[in-house]
């Protein structure tokens, strides 16, 4: 029976996988993706099988665990993950998951333990992921170097941690040294969360980067962003400006003398960095322009560093200013609901109410990030609705998103590229 089960599941996500490269194959593109993209369960299954369980995920900052013992987790879809600094400065990442009987091993969000101990029989492991203690009760010939943690890829660039599910990960080197250079100037080892909020998005993942990569909708719905951001962050976008080339001009003459990067760098769809001015005049990402903190970030000496602005799909945007930086990750809960967390940064030694006030820290992304839920769930809900059919983006002001719909789909059919032609239609 147990085999005949097996095989009727085997046959459905093999037809669903199916079903999902005939339907990426006839998409049109320049347009959004078919609905069930959007909103259908066994799609969004998918997902987290072929995107964030094969893809680099930004999963935090190494300065949030600077010491041995310190650890912090997060779920990938249904795989809890723990990331525990060990000796020497070590960073490891492994599943969760107790080898005994799968339990959880950490159940906060983070902490600082000796040892890594399941709160169920007390199994007790290294921080390098090593089966220190089972119990007698185990037998004799109970081995405990065959019941280590099971790892997981885990790198840090410039002080962000990135984790990767797959046993093989793709080769990233190039996009993570150009990271830790950019970075270099921001010492993120020397960084501290001065705030952070996690918000539930009633919307699927793929609605929320499209959200975030334009700046179409910004001008009818972010009066607090739009008083320090450019819509744009490059001088080739065809809206830009001859004020706006003179800005950066003027503007990378003065980074130069800092000695900051600020070059456009893209590496292929999913990775790309580049350093922007904001509105002339502004220096941070506040309401009135001004710097939220008063203790700049690593060795720089001017606040006036623009926006150094870094994606990384499929779950990660990010902004660097000279007083501080606010950095955001997105986890899928499941199709039609999304987690978006956002930490402001400020140096270590900034202290609350003498160098920065929190309110004017957080307000401009407060207000953004409940605006852009409002903005994604009323999206949702009329994707979900029987009228939708997908629709053109404009290529003058969406071309971030078909840039993000187009790897997406790409990364996709990859997974999919030596199935069968479709036996289930979702659509």
């Amino acid at each position: 029976m147990s085999d005949l089960l097996e095989h009727a599941q085997d046959q459905q996500r093999q037809a669903v996988r199916e079903a999902a490269a005939r339907l990426l194959q006839a998409r049109s593109p320049g347009y959004t993706l078919p609905q069930p993209f959007y909103n259908d369960q066994r799609l969004f299954d998918l997902d987290m099988k072929e995107i964030f369980e094969r893809e680099w995920l930004f999963a935090g900052l190494g300065s949030e665990i600077p010491l041995k013992g310190n650890f912090m987790t997060m779920d990938v879809g249904n795989s809890p993950i723990i990331i525990v600094r060990g000796d020497n400065g070590a960073i490891h990442a492994f599943h969760n998951v107790c080898r005994h009987r799968g339990s959880r091993l950490c159940s906060t969000e983070r902490g600082k333990v000796a040892k890594l101990v399941c709160g169920y029989h007390k199994w007790t492991y290294e921080l390098d992921g090593r089966l220190l203690f089972a119990g007698s009760d185990m037998g004799t010939t109970f081995d405990t170097s065959e019941y280590g943690l099971h790892p997981v890829h885990v790198r840090s660039a410039g002080g962000m941690l990135f984790i990767n599910l797959a046993e093989q990960p793709e080769n990233c080197e190039p996009f993570f040294k150009t990271l830790e250079f950019y970075l270099k100037p921001y010492d993120m080892e020397n960084v501290k969360v001065a705030a952070s909020s996690s918000i539930i998005e009633e919307g699927n993942w793929k609605l929320v980067i499209e959200n975030n990569r334009e700046c179409y909708h910004c001008d009818g719905s972010h009066p607090e962003l739009l008083n320090t951001l450019q819509e744009f962050d490059d001088t080739d976008d065809p809206r830009a400006t001859e004020a706006y080339k003179a800005l950066v001009a003027k503007k990378q003459a003065d980074w130069d003398a800092e000695k900051v990067p600020y070059q456009l760098v893209r590496f292929g769809r999913r990775n790309r960095m580049t350093r922007t001015p904001l509105l002339e005049g502004t220096v941070s990402m506040t309401t009135d322009g001004t710097p939220a903190c008063k203790k700049l970030l690593g060795r720089l000496q001017s606040p006036d560093m623009g926006s150094l602005r870094i994606l990384n799909l499929p779950n990660s945007w990010n902004h660097f200013m000279g007083d501080h930086a606010v950095v955001f990750q997105v986890d899928p809960i499941g199709p039609l609901k999304t987690r978006v967390t956002t930490k402001w940064l400020v140096h270590k030694d900034a202290v609350e109410g003498v160098d920065y006030d929190l309110a004017k820290l957080r307000k401009v992304w407060d207000a953004t990030n409940d605006q852009d839920r409002q903005l994604v769930e009323e999206n949702q809900r009329g994707v979900n609705s029987s009228a939708y059919q997908p629709g053109p983006y404009s290529a003058t002001f969406e071309f971030g998103v078909v840039d993000f719909v187009d790897w997406y789909a790409e990364r996709m059919q990859e997974a999919l590229k030596e199935q069968q032609e479709p036996h289930l239609q979702l659509a």
